[in-house]
This record gives C-alpha cells, sequence and structure tokens, in this order.
C-alpha cells in the first residue's frame, strides 16, 4: 500500500558535498539552499554546527539572509560522547545554538559499531542516543533520527538494532531514519527490513539510502512501499563514494510512476532547472544521460523513432518531458532521417525546403564519416543548416593564422578581412588555443561589440585513431555562452590546432547569426 505522501530531506549541503572534488563557499550554499526551497523540497539539511567554519557561518547568516517559504533548515549533529552527559557534550550543544527548529541526529544502529569503533557496551550505546534526543527535545527542538548502519546492524544483530531506534523514538524522535550507510543493501532486503521495523515502531520511518551497488532509488522506492515516508538523498545523486539517493529521479518516480506526492505537484516541472543549477553551483557539468533532467533524457536519433514521435509525442517517452521541465529533443546525425532534418529545420524557424534537407543529410554523412558529431555539437550543427539555406552572412573572412608557444606562453597573430578592410592582430594566452581566441576577438572588438558577452566555458579533445600515432584524426568541441544560452561547436582533422580553429571560429559566428526565423 504506496502512502499518500512522501517527505522529501534533502542532504546536499552535508552528506552531498563528501563528493570527491566538491566544496562550495557559503554563499554557493545559500544559493543552493534557495534552488531547494523553489523547487519545494520538505527539509534542507544545511550541515553540522561546529564540524567548521562554513557551516557555523551558514547557520549564523541564514535567520537573516535564507528566507525558505516551503523548506525547513535542518541542523545535523551526533549523539553524545561514550561516557559523557548530554548536557555538557560539545556537539549538542551547538546543536542548541544553531538558529534551527529541528535537528537530525545520527547515532550508531550496528553492535559491531558500538563494540568496535565506539568501544563501549552495547547498553552504553543505547543509553547515548536516548540521552542525547531527550536532551535535545528538552530544549524544544524537533529531532530526527539516523540510524546509522541500520541495514547492517539489523542483518547481524536485529534486536540491538530495533532496541536502538526504539530507545530513539521513547526519547522524542519524529521520525527513525533507517540508513544504508554502506549502500551494501539491495531492494528485497530494504523491503523487508522496513516492513519489520514498521511493525515494532509508532513513528514515521524515513530511508537514507547510498548508491554503492547502484540501487540507491530502488531501495528508496522499496522502502516507501514498506512503509518509509521520509526519503532523504541529494539532487543530482552527490554524495561519498557513489553518492546518494539521486532525488532528481526518485522525486518524479514517487510522483509520476507511484502517485505519490513529493514536492508540490506545480513544483515538479521545476525539477530540470534546479538540477542544472545546482550543478552549475557545485561546478559539477550536468551528467546528459540522467533520467528525468539530463539533456538526452528525451532526445530522439534513430529516424524510425523519430518519425513515430512526429506523430505521436507519447510513442517513444515513457512520461511528458515537460512535467519535469525538460524537453523532446530530435539529434541530428549520420543516422538521421529527413523527418529528423525537417523537424530540427522547424525548431529554428527555417522553411524546409527539400533541396536544402537533402543536401544537408548528404553533408552529415560525409562530414560524421570524417569524424564529425554533430549531436554533441549544436551550434555547428544549426550553422551548417542555415549555410546550406544561404541564411549565414559573410562576417568576416579568415586570410591566415599562426600560432607560436614558447615553453608555458603562447603567441598567436590572424589576419581577416573585415568589411572588405585587412585586419592583422596579435594575442597571448596560456596556450595556442586561448592564444587564437584573443587575437580574433581584437580583430572583430570594434565591429561587433556583442562578442564582449561571449566566452569559451569548455574545451575537449578526443583523438579518433589512436593506432595512427601522431598522425591520428583530432575532434575538438568548445562550449560557449553569451550568459543567455549556451552552444558546442567542432573542428576536426589531423592537426589539433586547426581543429581547434574550425570550432572557435564557429563559436563566434554562431553568435553572431541572426536569430530571427528566415522569411517565408
Amino acid at each position: 500500500m504506496w502512502p499518500d505522501q512522501v517527505e522529501i530531506f534533502d542532504t546536499t549541503l552535508r552528506d552531498g558535498l563528501q563528493r570527491e572534488g566538491v566544496s562550495l563557499s557559503v554563499e554557493d550554499k545559500l544559493k543552493v539552499a534557495r534552488q531547494l526551497d523553489h523547487l519545494g523540497v520538505h527539509y534542507i539539511e544545511g550541515g553540522w554546527p561546529g564540524a567548521n567554519p562554513k557551516d557555523e557561518e551558514l547557520f549564523r547568516r541564514a535567520p537573516a539572509e535564507l528566507d525558505l517559504t516551503t523548506s525547513t533548515l535542518v541542523a545535523f549533529g551526533s549523539t553524545r560522547r561514550a561516557g559523557a552527559n548530554a548536557e555538557e557534550d560539545q556537539v549538542l550543544l551547538d546543536l542548541l545554538k544553531a538558529n534551527v527548529t529541528t535537528v537530525c541526529l545520527v547515532g550508531k544502529s550496528w553492535d559491531y559499531h558500538v563494540t568496535e569503533a565506539l568501544r563501549t557496551s552495547l547498553d552504553e550505546g543505547v543509553r547515548m542516543v536516548e540521552d542525547s534526543v531527550a536532551f535535545l527535545r528538552s530544549h524544544g527542538l524537533r529531532v530526527f533520527f539516523d540510524a546509522e548502519h541500520f541495514f547492517d546492524g539489523y542483518k547481524r544483530n536485529p534486536a540491538f538494532s530495533l532496541r536502538v531506534v526504539q530507545a530513539a523514538e521513547a526519547a522524542g524522535a519524529e521520525r527513525l531514519v533507517l540508513c544504508d550507510t554502506n549502500g551494501g543493501a539491495l531492494p528485497h532486503e530494504v523491503f523487508e527490513i522496513v516492513g519489520a521495523v514498521q511493525r515494532e515502531v509508532g513513528v514515521p520511518l524515513g530511508i537514507h539510502c547510498h548508491d554503492d551497488t547502484g540501487c540507491a532509488v530502488a531501495n528508496a522506492i522499496a522502502a516507501v512501499q514498506a512503509g518509509a515516508t521520509q526519503v532523504q538523498g541529494c539532487v543530482n545523486g552527490l554524495g561519498e563514494r557513489t553518492g546518494n539517493t539521486n532525488l532528481s529521479t526518485v522525486i518524479p518516480n514517487l510522483s509520476l510512476k507511484l502517485g505519490v506526492e513529493t514536492i508540490p505537484p506545480e513544483r515538479l516541472e521545476r525539477l530540470t532547472s534546479v538540477s542544472h543549477h545546482i550543478a552549475e553551483l557545485v561546478n559539477q557539468a550536468p551528467d546528459p544521460q540522467a533520467p528525468y533532467v539530463g539533456q538526452s533524457a528525451f532526445a530522439h536519433k534513430a529516424g524510425l523513432h523519430v518519425s513515430a514521435i512526429a506523430r505521436r509525442p507519447d510513442a517513444y517517452e515513457h512520461v511528458d518531458p515537460e512535467k519535469v521541465g525538460n524537453g523532446t529533443r530530435f539529434v541530428v546525425s549520420e543516422l538521421a532521417g529527413r523527418q529528423t532534418l525537417v523537424i530540427k529545420m522547424n525548431e529554428l524557424g527555417l522553411e524546409p525546403d527539400g533541396t536544402v534537407v537533402l543536401t544537408v543529410l548528404d553533408q552529415l554523412k560525409t562530414l560524421e564519416n570524417e569524424g564529425y558529431h554533430f549531436e554533441v555539437a549544436d551550434g555547428s550543427l544549426e550553422l551548417l543548416i542555415r549555410r546550406a539555406a544561404d541564411l549565414v552572412p559573410t562576417f568576416f573572412e579568415v586570410e591566415s593564422y599562426r600560432t607560436f608557444v614558447d615553453g608555458t606562453s603562447a603567441e598567436a597573430t590572424v589576419k581577416l578581412r573585415v568589411d572588405g578592410e585587412r585586419v592583422v592582430e596579435t594575442g597571448e594566452g596560456n596556450g595556442p588555443v586561448n592564444a587564437l581566441d584573443a587575437a580574433l576577438r581584437k580583430s572583430l572588438r570594434g565591429r561587433y561589440p556583442q562578442l564582449d558577452r561571449v566566452h569559451l566555458t569548455d574545451y575537449k579533445v578526443r583523438v579518433l585513431d589512436t593506432a595512427a600515432g601522431t598522425a591520428a584524426i583530432t575532434r575538438v568541441l568548445i562550449d560557449s555562452t553569451d550568459g543567455d544560452q549556451s552552444w558546442t561547436t567542432i573542428g576536426v582533422g589531423e592537426n589539433i590546432i586547426t581543429a581547434s580553429w574550425q570550432a572557435l571560429v564557429d563559436s563566434l559566428v554562431y553568435a553572431l547569426v541572426e536569430r530571427a526565423p528566415a522569411p517565408a
């Protein structure tokens, strides 16, 4: 029996930041919290007050700078130390000073950890939980209890694990969150164990999973099916090792597939934009293959699929992408059929002329055979189509370019003709591509000031035929943005500088091309 509603508890700002290579300033943490509130999660775990200066500053600034409308900010901490008094435990005292109404307290529920990690008795392990929860409750705080390593503990000694959560309940914990801390549980185990605990306690259960077996989302759903009514996780599956339950996946699975309300239904369409926004804040590229929110989640490449979906949008999509704020994409490649290209031209506001369509299809097959890959280079694809339709003005003509590298510095010279005038400029950079970019921009800046807003955001190189050694074909992809939109351009050649120049020139031409629909 599925519950009508499940609480979403986001731990991106605490457990999510355990991901290797991820770090946020306090300003960025506040921005993430605002995005989570915009999405509509019920609880935002802000961090561990007292554990580090950033978390202390976050909780100090939050009352004045976080105007949360749907979410509750939660502070995280651990139970008192073995043999200590709760009233004197610094971790618990820091929680009292955190300017929050709700805390999430973690405690050991695996007997092996109590005896070997804490080096104390099982009875003391239970008292640590009971005393800590009771102390925080006596000061008016709501307490959620995270039963650490619960599934491993229950499989080894179910009686002790149950004693721990029952002690937390007796002391006043409002939620008992069963944690698969090592991430080793499988869905059938989670379902059975959550169901067993559900029969022994009287307060709502939560689930907190890690993705070490690739089952975190499935485990969370199994827990909900067994009776859990709170799901903890992170946007985009951030978290230590292989990550936590991916809220960007579990939220639509519960809401759209199972009819279980999670975030407010009217906010579900914000999921993709919030996912991408948070990815940018943590400086990680959004996963294009991510379910629901990925750029490729509703992308269609094969001609057969495209022809069908053009007639019936639900033919090859398991949900309406607009429900999660995403959209259908038709990927154009050498596998594309005529219908794919017609749809793409319609998206660009171009009249699908038959001659242009056939010309582009022929060019696609030839160029992709040479190593081009237009499905990942939307900017170059659009220019290919517009050039075939004679809709790209000659903004400038390239006479020549060259680069010179000396140790760690690089210099480039470009010679162009712009409006009939010969322009020669030199640029410097930390590499030949950076120097070429600088020289090209200097040549065009006075005539096209709109390029001042354009900058490169990523540069990727791939060797296509490693067996050819230094004569191998190189593919270069350049990501660019003007602050409003982003695009990718491509270059291919045996010379990496030549390939980079192609992608670089296209990146700026794309920014200059008029975006208005072609005349009828």
